[in-house]
């Protein structure tokens, strides 16, 4: 058995925290140390590409903040103001780094075409130009890989948004290579074709983090084999009829269902509650990014049965009861009344002490005189009488 903490653990969400992290300062030192090399090498060399570009580094120290900031407080559990934990953190920041990717794209390709346009006022650049643009693919290359193994690792969307950042870093510094070595062999456009080609990568890698991040947002459920999966896992539980209104959706790396299971409408309530038990406890086992399960327990199927909305609770019952059944024998001697809203109406279990009981023949003439007086309550179904102790029941009708 793994020793892993489980998903949605204060411990599992402590060390998601914790390499979430350690991932940024990474990131931040490292962009910081691209930013200054990139700089100072474009003033040196001669390339005004490759000085937007260490620009274009210091700004990822913004996202490094994003992924220190969005870890730390998607790592809450539930609280007061956040019953549901704070996984949508994870998510908002990850749609604002697909979104950041689709303005680094489109900020790469305007560039591009600036500086195709004023190639006659560019100086030519030099090597270490050139030493800077491949330190800096290597340099950004080795955090996506490094960001992206920590992301599986703990299933993080918003570190693989930000790997995918670190990747278009690199992309970045390949067009700027491409330009210098173009620009210095004399082929200016080759800087613009890349240019447009890399940006359009970008752009598709921001919207697509970007529109995952808003369909979870916005609650779209899990896959749809998923949702089986689930289907399936109820269904095979003893004492569950039938399944209907199954929902689910995603928040950060966990995911939450909720689901109408039906159940034999003569169960006691106890017994109901340890069917819907299972039912959390096996979904939970069964899928393991689910960390939040509701089950509503139903006797019947509501979509299809007439709806029970509207019926009297138990004192109107009793007061209604009193008043139909009060000319009738061994009223008020009654253990209990169990009542039974099926089908848009109430059905009665009535239990007498066995005092009340004399002869099977009385028992039904009972049964239907109490039957006969609820004539005149249209909320009252059929009426069922038991005679006996509490631990030994015998029933008549």
């Amino acid at each position: 058995m793994s020793d892993a903490p489980l998903i949605g653990s204060a411990e599992h969400r402590e060390q998601r925290r914790l390499a979430s992290s350690r991932v940024a300062v990474v990131g931040a030192l490292v962009n910081l140390v691209l930013s200054a090399l990139k700089v100072i090498a474009g003033v040196i060399g001669n390339s005004q590409a490759l000085i937007i570009d260490g620009i274009h580094s210091l700004s990822d120290l913004l996202t490094d903040i994003l992924v220190l900031v969005a870890s730390r407080h998607a790592s809450h559990g539930p609280d007061e103001s956040h019953p549901y934990g704070h996984g949508r953190f994870e998510t908002a920041a990850t749609l604002a780094l697909g979104a950041f990717l689709v303005l680094v794209a489109g900020g790469i390709m305007w560039d591009s075409v600036e500086r195709l346009l004023h190639t006659a006022d560019a100086q030519t650049p030099t090597a270490i130009a050139l030493y800077a643009a491949l330190f800096s693919i290597l340099a950004n290359e080795g955090l996506y890989w490094y960001t992206l193994f920590v992301a599986r690792r703990i299933d993080s969307k918003l570190l693989r948004a930000n790997a995918w950042h670190h990747r278009s870093d690199a992309v970045s510094s390949i067009v700027v290579l491409i330009g210098v070595a173009g620009a210095m062999l004399g082929h200016g456009w080759l800087d613009l074709a890349a240019a447009l080609i890399v940006g359009a990568m970008v752009a598709k890698i921001g919207w697509d983090l970007g529109w995952g991040a808003m369909r979870e947002l916005v609650d779209e459920s899990l896959e749809e084999e998923k949702v089986g999966e689930i289907q399936g896992i109820i269904r095979d539980i003893p004492g569950v009829s039938s399944l209907h209104m199954l929902r689910t959706r995603r928040q950060g790396h966990e995911a939450m269902a909720d689901v109408h299971v039906q159940v034999s409408p003569w169960i006691s309530v106890s017994e109901g509650h340890m069917i819907a038990i299972a039912v959390e406890e096996r979904i939970k086992a069964g899928i393991e990014e689910i960390t939040d399960v509701t089950v509503h327990i139903d006797p019947e199927d509501d979509e299809t049965m007439p709806t029970c909305k509207g019926l009297p609770l138990r004192h109107e019952v009793e007061s209604q009861l009193r008043e139909a059944w009060q000319e009738l024998g061994c009223l008020g001697r009654e253990e209990r009344i169990l009542l039974h809203y099926l089908g848009g109406r109430i059905n009665l279990d009535v239990f007498f002490p066995l005092a009340c009981y004399q002869s099977p023949e009385a028992a039904i003439e009972l049964q239907k005189s109490l039957q006969q007086a609820l004539g005149d309550y249209p909320d009252f179904g059929e009426v069922r009488l038991y005679f006996g102790a509490e631990t030994h029941l015998n029933g008549a009708q």
